[in-house]
């Protein structure tokens, strides 16, 4: 509720942010949280999170195969009958209870325009959605890479978070008084809808206006995130795709007279180029463009474009728009979360949690025969109370101490460790074991400079091994 509350305050008083962005938010938020007040598993929980932001988008924009194509590429990490039918049925609902209260129509009137098939398409034509698909590559990368330098600039503005957000947001007034006595419209606040309509209804052609609206466009886009305002990159991506197809459609109709590229016609596949690039969903840009215009001639463009946007924004910047927030915020994403669901679990679901503590100069018999086991558990070695290191489990040390019950723990600990948060993801966990080289590492619930108090498992390859056979499904 608050964070409708808030993107509503921001679109409404000019912030040049989209709407999607939280509706999407909030149809995670909805999902999530049902599924933890019904007490489903994590697995679950994350399924209804991406249905419900799959419903929200497909809602939005009444193009329900995007909307489950967002979820399957942007959020879920697998992709199987449990996670796929869920997102299916939310996003049909979705979709067909906003037909009834909002409308049938979609997010945008496409004028009929027909686009030539791969069989006529001729040396201009190819050029020409090779090089509009190239440039928006670039323009996502730009835009990614604005959007960090406002984030972490606004923070180091003197004042607090309230005057850093009054700093940008007057900035983007003041660029809405200019456009709007030097055009009459202010142009780049809200969400832009009206601008890409106009474009598509071949009502602004003008490649000068055009590019403008482009870059002022990205700078109020970044500005308003950067300061604080609430809002999505959704929408900013369509009005900035829109904007540079159109003004290279424009620009470039001297230059190649027989490309058949129209500035509706290029506003089109830039859009879809811009959101596949920027948000790393190339699939979900494809179909939610051919869902809007109904023109199955558009495919062959929009995937050229679309593909080769991601390859030259991947190439420039290994992160999407989505993530690179992410991991300036700290969280580490993994990238193999389509491979394996297993990779989002914590290490506090598999840990061990039984585990012997054993001072520096205790003899190997007295932690074994306090404990009257095996070797089966590890050993955490401590001195004064800091972490000096691990013995892990079954490494024959119950039989040494029979044969040598005088020898010093410390002669048997392995150093080779890491120490993880309980609640790291087992991607993050994984990461470090390799880095390191280490066979083991020891849990804790602290959050600087743990000591032994903060222990709360140990978490061993064997472990690791034993849950994974454990979660495996036939």
């Amino acid at each position: 509720m608050i964070k409708a509350l808030a993107s509503a305050i921001s679109i409404g008083s000019g912030a040049a942010v989209g709407r999607e962005g939280p509706i999407i938010q909030i149809g995670s938020a909805l999902g999530s949280a049902f599924a933890q007040f019904i007490g489903l598993s994590t697995r679950q929980r994350i399924t209804l999170l991406s249905a419900g932001a799959g419903a929200g988008i497909a809602a939005t924009f009444n193009t329900p195969l995007g909307g489950v194509l967002f979820a399957l590429e942007i959020l879920l990490p697998e992709v199987s009958n449990r996670t796929f039918l869920p997102v299916v049925v939310a996003t049909g609902a979705a979709t067909t209870i906003g037909r009834i209260l909002i409308g049938p129509d979609p997010a945008f009137s496409v004028p009929d325009m027909q686009f030539s098939m791969v069989a006529s398409f001729n040396a201009q034509e190819a050029l020409a959605f090779i090089l509009l698909g190239l440039l928006s590559g670039a323009a996502a990368w730009a835009f990614i890479r604005l959007l960090v330098f406002m984030e972490d600039g606004f923070p180091k503005l003197s004042g607090n978070e309230y005057v850093q957000n009054i700093i940008g947001m007057s900035s983007i007034g003041l660029t809405m008084v200019v456009l709007t006595h030097a055009f009459g419209h202010s142009y780049v606040d809200g969400v832009g809808y009206s601008v890409i309509q106009e474009i598509l209804d071949h009502k602004m052609t003008a490649a000068g206006l055009l590019a403008l609206l482009f870059v002022l466009k990205l700078a109020a886009t970044t500005v308003s995130l950067g300061c604080g305002a609430s809002g999505g990159i959704f929408s900013p991506s369509l009005y900035l795709g829109a904007t540079l197809g159109a003004a290279f459609a424009s620009a470039t109709n001297s230059i190649l007279p027989h490309s058949g590229l129209t500035p509706s016609s290029a506003a089109i596949v830039g859009m879809a180029a811009i959101v596949g690039a920027g948000t790393g969903g190339v699939m979900t840009a494809i179909v939610m463009v051919f869902e809007m215009t109904r023109d199955y001639a558009i495919i062959v463009p929009v995937i050229v474009a679309v593909a080769l946007a991601a390859g030259v924004r991947r190439a420039l910047v290994n992160e999407t728009i989505y993530t690179v927030k992410l991991r300036h915020r700290g969280h580490r994403i993994p990238k193999e979360r389509h491979i394996n669901l297993y990779l989002v679990k914590q290490a506090q679901d598999i840990m061990e949690r039984r585990f012997i503590v054993a001072g520096v100069g205790t003899t190997l018999k007295q932690p074994m025969a306090a404990e009257d086991i095996d070797d089966a558990l590890p050993i955490v070695v401590e001195r004064e109370g800091r972490i000096v290191g691990l013995i892990p489990p079954r490494s024959g040390l119950w039989a040494e101490s029979q044969s040598n019950p005088a020898l010093m723990v410390e002669q048997f600990v392995e150093r080779r460790m890491v120490i993880c948060r309980d609640q790291d993801l087992l991607s993050l966990v994984f990461a470090r074991l390799k880095r390191h080289r280490a066979g083991a590492a020891i849990v804790v619930r602290s959050a600087s400079r743990p000591r032994v108090n903060d222990i709360v498992g140990v978490l061993t390859k064997r472990v690791i091994a034993d849950a994974v056979i454990d979660s495996y499904e036939d």
